[in-house]
């Protein structure tokens, strides 16, 4: 099973051997370090934990979990089939390789308050006479009868900042002199955002 954590940078684009444009995003990957091993015996799931990043301060708790290991920025959990790794190991882009099929989590742009317009896509009212101030309203939202609004009813609210799963990415470029992963398509989130990369060898549950 093949994971790591890595920050996104853009988008760029990279020619295939066929001479063929292919969009790819640029993912910095810096090596992370193995902080906890858990199996099923001990922990009821198999699972490896990894630490990211770097931090001046942490609290103590934290601090105690990753003794002689450093302080991290972040920590995240991949559920894996097998524990191939022990407390302390390295893992870097060097596990990846060109034509590898990955899953990348992230968090989407966030966007805020946004209308049912923007959120839902919907039409809006005709921009006619007798519509004044009405033309990304939502209109009706049910029939007086009916009491309360039904819940899953399309209207404005929190839109982005959502956790985003991109499944059967290909990996097209692997550069370990720089630690960067040029992934084919796109990848939610935001430059600069964190995002999680496991390889496709098994369906897994993602942890957050």
């Amino acid at each position: 099973m093949k994971f790591i954590v890595g920050k996104k940078l853009e988008m760029s684009q990279q020619f295939n051997g066929n001479g063929i444009v292919v969009p790819v995003t640029l993912v910095q990957v810096d090596p992370c370090t193995v902080t906890q091993v858990k199996t099923d015996e001990r922990d009821g799931y198999v699972a490896v934990q990894v630490g990211y990043g770097q931090r001046k301060n942490v609290n103590k708790p934290e601090a105690g979990h990753t003794e002689q290991l450093g302080t991290f920025s972040g920590l995240h959990e991949f559920r894996v089939g097998e524990v191939s790794h022990q407390r302390g190991d390295k893992v870097d882009v060097t596990i990846f390789q060109p034509g590898d099929h990955v899953d990348v989590v992230g968090c989407s742009k966030g966007r805020g308050f946004a209308g049912v317009v923007k959120r839902h896509h919907f039409a809006g009212s005709p921009a006619s006479h007798g519509h004044k101030d009405q033309l990304r309203m939502p209109g009706s939202i049910g029939s007086r009868r009916q009491g309360p609004v039904q819940k899953g009813k399309r209207m404005g609210g929190h839109l982005g900042d959502a956790r985003i799963t991109v499944k059967n990415l290909e990996i097209v470029a692997v550069e370990p002199e720089r630690g960067l992963l040029a992934i084919k398509g796109a990848v939610p989130g935001a430059r600069g955002s964190v995002v999680f990369i496991q390889s496709r060898e098994t369906d897994t549950l993602w942890q957050k």
